[in-house]
């Protein structure tokens, strides 16, 4: 990314913005235009002349727009002086958006972290159980969990419904702790190329019918030794899923990416990848362990 504040684009900035705020002043000084107005004398024209006899009278700009002209440029010279705007200048306040947004952090830290703090050497379920400690931890997710999520944590295609009790890592509190903390990275490899077309819509209708859904009797009984060759080392043989490995149960009916036949071909045939990124940086310890207390207690 291109740095704008120094070396050579730097000077480039102070100078343009320079030239052009005296240009201004210059401009408005040599075209403010007009003649002053003499009782008794005729009123000088432009020679502009429309509609045979509408003219263009040159009369001076009117001095309270011309004042508030000047005093917006004048702004403009004070703005640049003290705050950041002139290349590498940063303006004798020293201001910065990083030092406001550090010290706007800095504040909110002194001022709650002590209320989230409180509830850090708590265990969990005890957590769980503390009807305040779940209203921050509901503000928290209302914060940075509702875009994936949703307002309401039913989750949406990709994402998933945090309120059904079908975790893909585990539901226990500690689990989904670490989960917020250090994120997950979810990975379906695509079978398209490693086993045929057939076989593909074989094991698609032997997975459709693990959730008691109707199939094709041939089909399933087919794609059932595919299952076995392929799928079984991560979603067991049983199709129930590996919490070890955050591959889904398959025999719920609950599914991530959308449980149609044509979504469980798309994922068998393309794959699927999923991320859960890490909150450990920014939220801290103590925010998830609130987190994963409120979290919990919506599929209790």
């Amino acid at each position: 990314m291109t740095d704008f504040t120094s070396g050579f684009w730097g000077i480039f900035i102070f100078i343009i913005t320079v030239i052009s705020i005296v240009a201004l002043f210059v401009f408005i000084a040599n075209f403010k235009g007009g003649k002053k107005i003499v009782p008794g004398e005729d009123k000088s024209t432009t020679d502009h002349v429309w509609d045979e006899n509408l003219s263009e009278y040159n009369n001076p700009l009117p001095k309270w727009w011309l004042n508030l002209f000047y005093i917006t440029l004048v702004f403009g010279i004070i703005y640049l002086v003290l705050y950041p705007g002139l290349g590498s200048f940063a303006g004798i306040l020293g201001w910065s958006q990083t030092r406001q947004y550090d010290e706007e952090i800095k504040n909110a830290g002194e001022k709650y972290d002590p209320i989230f703090t409180q509830y850090a050497n708590q265990e969990l379920m005890a957590v769980v159980n503390n009807p305040a400690a779940l209203e921050i931890g509901k503000r928290l997710y209302s914060t940075y969990c509702t875009t994936c999520h949703g307002s309401d944590a039913g989750g949406a295609r990709g994402f998933p419904n945090l309120r059904d009790n079908d975790w893909l890592y585990g539901g226990d509190p500690a689990t989904i702790k670490t989960t917020i903390l250090n994120g997950r990275a979810g990975m379906m490899p695509a079978w398209k190329g490693l086993i045929g077309e057939k076989e593909i819509t074989e094991v698609t209708e032997y997975v459709v019918s693990l959730s008691g859904r109707e199939a094709d009797v041939s089909a399933v009984a087919k794609g059932m030794g595919t299952f076995a060759q392929y799928c079984a080392v991560c979603h067991g043989a049983d199709g129930k899923g590996n919490q070890q490995l955050g591959a889904p149960n398959l025999t719920d009916d609950i599914w991530l990416h959308g449980g149609a036949r044509a979504r469980i071909l798309e994922t068998v045939s393309l794959g699927r990848q999923g991320n859960m990124p890490a909150h450990k940086e920014f939220l801290g310890d103590a925010k998830a362990h609130l987190l994963a207390a409120y979290i919990y207690s919506l599929s209790r």
